[in-house]
């Protein structure tokens, strides 16, 4: 017989937790009115202060949710029920960016239509989230798959398309630069407003063809097509991105070579809001960690840009070389152009288009054997000819990844090339070098290499036996005796702060001159002569936006017979994926570069050959067979979940500005005199996307705001970055993880830990939760075993929330402890009956209860749900110390308690007598007179040392705590017969008692 028939166990929790979640749902609990449109209500929004509360979207795993990934979302959802219960207008979505890799790979596997994968993956984590009781308003549940929501990344896309950006155009906030529709640019060339420039320079609009016309519009579009170096992984079949090359050059998927070609992509033009990209992060409330990522990522360099002539082929190293005539000079970016003098060589990206050039078909005589060379594994080269080694270490470079060319401990290799540059400053010609610690997508893909004064130029000198010239000395040298060939640091280059030496010509000295007044003078040297100028570069490049694969967002794209593209109109929107008869793209030999991609589109022939009238009659096009990468979804559809029913557009205006738009105050630290940028009020996510996520959604809404789609500058006014769920992961002799669950553990007689799995030793590591290291814990295990209000508090209290913790399941079982104290101390276990009373609360309750809600709102506030659920234990315990509880103390604590364990609160509420659910009830606010504390600890010290404590009124006057210190019976007889010197009194807490 089971006495306790109203315990609140697994059972009666999963029973509670289903019947609430049923009546929001039926109910539209959490459904928030928008200011306009469909889903206004009668009154609108009125007065009522908005709040905009995300998370980033989930991918819909075949293997649904592991219990790392509900920690933002509980965290948004306690953040969003509290703000609620305080009287915002709350919206909180949650949706799934589908489109994605995986869901090919499984259709490549077995035949099954990603589409079938995707969505019954959909309905897996649906349930999951679900069953966590999340507040969201689920009208507004979209999928990135869904054609009536990509007819919008289409539309997006080809906004961006017909756009470019006008440097001198002025914004809103003053500054100048934004984009433009490409229609304001054609009219302005056909007017002759503007002039062409570039290769086009000198000619007019008229003058230009058809095809020089398309060409040069594609050179100021924001979205364009052009050849660039991509990671072509021939073993698979397509273009990866960086992060999908491993450090060893190889495909993190298959582990095949990846090589760096040339292909024709769509690219995004993001380097033209660099400058605002890195700006803007100081008008956002981020954590500085990200902003400082994203910096990085843009990588804004100050510097000047030097022409370096070519010599005149059969040169040597030396001063007096003659330029070449009718080649290039090889232009350099460089941060440090106080250096220039001490130039002694160049070095070449592999890619670098120059290097064809130079590159020459005999050895020099006079070539030290070093400079012939090594492979980028470092091996002697022994090739006949500067070309055929240049040959073979640009094919080995093409293997690598860009990171593992960037590794700093690495031995430097390269080749030289047979070719000298001339150093401007000096006329003397330096050898030129191809390195692939030379990065083409950095400044200009070639750099002037100053071996006394940079780490890896020393390196590479010492290697290749190259000369090093010392051109910056300490502060407190003798510049005019200062030698050029003074060891300022053996075995290293000097890169501390200066003078500069050894740098002068005839026309421009720097010498004894600091750095900032050495770099403008030569700057302004170089531009006088035209050999150079100040500029700024940046390590971003242009976003790569194409691939070569099927389960992506088609392009609203179609080339005519000349090659030329022509964006499709709004009516011819979406543009939907076909079926194809093999999602795998066409793959090669593994190790034969010489490939290009075929995507599984290009299989369809009657989609991909299209007959269309675009305003000049029915012609014959072909449709783009690459598709949109997985980020076009995700770089918008925080828009999307505002008005996700409006077929006339992809957000009400109106609403948008609502939910969105800038506020009267900006965020704290912002620059003063900046406007507040608007965008989503919390915005919860991994630190993992902070770099190309944010970065990719911030250059959208950007363009989308110069166009005048949208009144917020930035898509997250904040934005929040939650710790990782760490839990015990497990590996083989190889290294490779193995299943935490299968493991088993030993305990020898000495006391030693051992781990084994199918009977062989495994190792124990702490490694992120998830399915790469095999220790997945589902979300299901937990709402089986304790509940769902259980897991919320678990993974609430476990820590800061910008932190990652530990997963402990047999540590869940003190959240349950909790909120089974919780309803005892309101309903009777054995008869279900409510046993609250009416009586008044006693004073120590009534204090403990306001100190409670003081802290608790301030804690949900500022997002420490670990210490508001630690204080919601505390007054629980007391609570449960007296013989009953009064319901004056027991409905606020519900009312603190719904946010974290919603389900439970909803059913004491109910319980309690209250008919409407509590989720929009008003918070409990504390009385500032309760929060006074009537006495407090005073700390009595003699010479230093506490003797005595004594409880005194709070506000006790100095005197007054003197008098009663020195009257302390402890305290007077230590100190009787002495001589009382002084008496430090700070009230209320401290008096120090000096004798002598």
């Amino acid at each position: 017989m089971n006495d306790t028939p109203y315990r609140y166990d697994p059972a009666l929790a999963e029973q509670i937790e289903l019947s609430w979640q049923d009546r929001w749902a039926e109910e539209g609990t959490f459904r928030a009115p928008n200011p306009a449109g469909p889903w206004a209500d009668a009154q609108g929004v009125g007065d009522r202060e908005k709040l905009l509360v995300l998370d980033m979207f989930p991918y819909p795993s075949g293997a649904g949710l592991h219990v790392g990934h509900p920690l933002g979302y509980i965290a948004t959802d306690v953040w969003a029920r509290y703000h609620r219960m305080i009287g915002k207008n709350v919206l909180h979505c949650l949706g799934y960016d589908a489109f994605g890799l995986p869901a090919e790979q499984f259709a490549v596997a077995t035949g099954q239509h990603p589409r079938e994968t995707t969505e019954a993956n959909m309905v897996v984590m649906k349930r999951q989230l679900r069953r966590l009781g999340l507040g969201h308003d689920d009208r507004r549940t979209i999928s990135t798959i869904d054609p009536e929501y990509y007819r919008w990344t289409q539309w997006i896309f080809l906004q961006i398309y017909e756009s470019w950006y006008d440097p001198d155009a002025e914004r809103a906030d003053g500054g100048r630069g934004r984009a433009r529709p490409i229609a304001d640019l054609v009219a302005a060339l056909e007017s002759g407003a503007r002039p062409l420039d570039g290769a086009f320079a000198g000619r007019a609009w008229s003058d230009l063809d058809r095809t020089e016309q398309h060409a040069y519009l594609d050179e100021h579009r924001l979205a364009y097509t052009a050849e660039a170096p991509v990671n072509w992984s021939p073993g698979l079949g397509t273009v990866l991105s960086n992060e999908e090359v491993t450090n060893e050059g190889r495909s993190e998927r298959g582990n095949y070579p990846v090589f760096r070609a040339n292909l024709r992509q769509w690219m995004m033009r993001i380097t033209a809001y660099a400058d605002r990209l890195a700006d803007d992060l100081d008008r956002v409330d981020w954590p500085e960690k990200v902003k400082l990522m994203q910096r990085n990522w843009i990588g804004r360099s100050h510097g000047a840009r030097v022409d370096f002539a070519v010599a005149d082929r059969g040169g040597a190293a030396g001063p007096g070389a003659t330029p070449r005539a009718g080649v290039d000079p090889i232009t350099v970016f460089t941060t440090r152009p106080d250096t220039l003098f001490g130039a002694t060589f160049m070095v070449l990206a592999p890619e670098h288009p120059l290097v064809d050039e130079l590159v020459e078909d005999v050895w020099p005589s006079d070539v030290p054997q070093a400079w012939r060379g090594t492979t980028v594994d470092g091996a002697p080269v022994e090739a006949a000819s500067p070309r055929e080694a240049v040959a073979e270490y640009r094919r080995a470079a093409g293997r690598k990844s860009d990171v593992e060319r960037q590794v700093e401990d690495k031995t430097k290799t390269g080749v030289f090339t047979g070719g000298y540059g001339i150093n401007p400053v000096n006329g003397e010609a330096i050898p030129v070098f191809v390195a692939d610690y030379v990065l083409m997508g950095y400044g200009t893909g070639a750099i002037m290499a100053v071996p006394a004064h940079d780490a890896r130029d020393y390196a590479f000198a010492s290697a290749f036996e190259l000369p090093i010239r010392d051109v910056v000395a300490p502060s407190d040298a003798d510049v005019a005796t200062f030698s050029p060939t003074t060891s300022l640091d053996a075995g290293a280059a000097f890169t501390a702060g200066g003078v500069a030496v050894n740098s002068a010509n005839d026309e421009v000295s720097l010498d004894g001159l600091g750095l900032e007044e050495a770099k403008e003078r030569i700057s302004a040297w170089l531009s006088q002569k035209g050999l150079g100028e100040s500029t700024v570069t940046y390590r971003l490049r242009d976003w790569l936006f194409s691939r070569q694969r099927y389960w992506g967002e088609p392009f609203p794209i179609v080339f005519d017979e000349d090659g030329l593209a022509h964006a499709l109109p709004d009516s011819a929107l979406p543009v939907e994926l076909p079926d194809v008869p093999d999602y795998s793209p066409k793959t090669f030999d593994p190790d034969d570069a010489d490939t290009s991609p075929e995507p599984p589109l290009s299989r369809v022939p009657e989609w991909v050959e299209v007959e269309l009238d675009l305003g000049d009659g029915p012609k014959r096009y072909r449709r783009e067979t690459n598709t949109m990468p997985n980020w076009a979804g995700s770089c918008w559809y925080y828009l999307r979940y505002l008005d996700p029913a409006n077929d006339e557009a992809f957000v009400d205006p109106a609403v948008e500005e609502y939910w969105m738009g800038p506020r009267p105050t900006t965020v704290p630290g912002a620059p003063a005199g900046v406007a507040d940028p608007g965008g989503v009020d919390l915005y919860v996510g991994g630190v993992e996307h902070a770099v190309l996520h944010l970065l990719y959604a911030r250059f959208w809404h950007k363009v989308l705001f110069d166009l005048g789609h949208v009144s917020s500058e930035e898509p997250f006014r904040r934005y929040f970055s939650q710790g990782y769920i760490q839990a015990y992961a497990y590996r083989d002799h190889r290294g490779q993880p193995v299943p935490a669950a299968e493991v088993e553990e030993s305990t020898a007689p000495d006391g030693t830990v051992t781990y084994s799995w199918r009977g062989e030793s495994v190792s124990r590591e702490y490694g992120k939760i998830g399915k790469s290291l095999k220790n997945v814990v589902s979300p299901d295990e937990m709402y089986e075993a304790y509940g769902a209000d259980t897991f919320r508090v678990y993974e609430m209290s476990m820590g800061p929330l910008e932190l990652s913790k530990p997963w402990e399941t047999r540590a869940v079982v003190g959240s349950q402890r909790f909120l089974q104290r919780l309803w005892r101390n309101v309903v009777d276990e054995t008869t279900g009956e409510v046993v609250v009373t009416d009586d008044a609360l006693d004073d120590e309750t009534a204090r403990l209860l306001h100190r409670t809600i003081d802290g608790v709102r301030s804690d949900y506030a500022g997002l420490r749900f670990n210490t508001a659920v630690s204080k919601l234990i505390e007054f629980n315990n007391h609570l449960t110390k007296r013989d009953a509880t009064p319901r004056s103390a027991a409905e606020p604590l519900v009312l603190m308690v719904a946010p974290v364990a919603p389900h439970l609160a909803e059913e004491l509420w109910r319980r309690l007598g209250h008919e409407e659910s509590l989720t929009y009830e008003s918070f409990p606010e504390a009385d500032p007179a309760m929060l006074v504390e009537d006495t407090v600890t005073c700390v009595v010290q003699i010479k230093g040392k506490v003797r005595a404590r004594i409880e005194v009124p709070a506000d006790v006057s100095e005197s007054e705590l003197e008098a009663t210190a020195l009257a302390e019976p402890r305290v007077a007889d230590l100190i009787a017969g002495q001589t009382v010197r002084k008496v430090i009194v700070r009230a209320p807490g401290l008096v120090n008692i000096v004798t002598g």
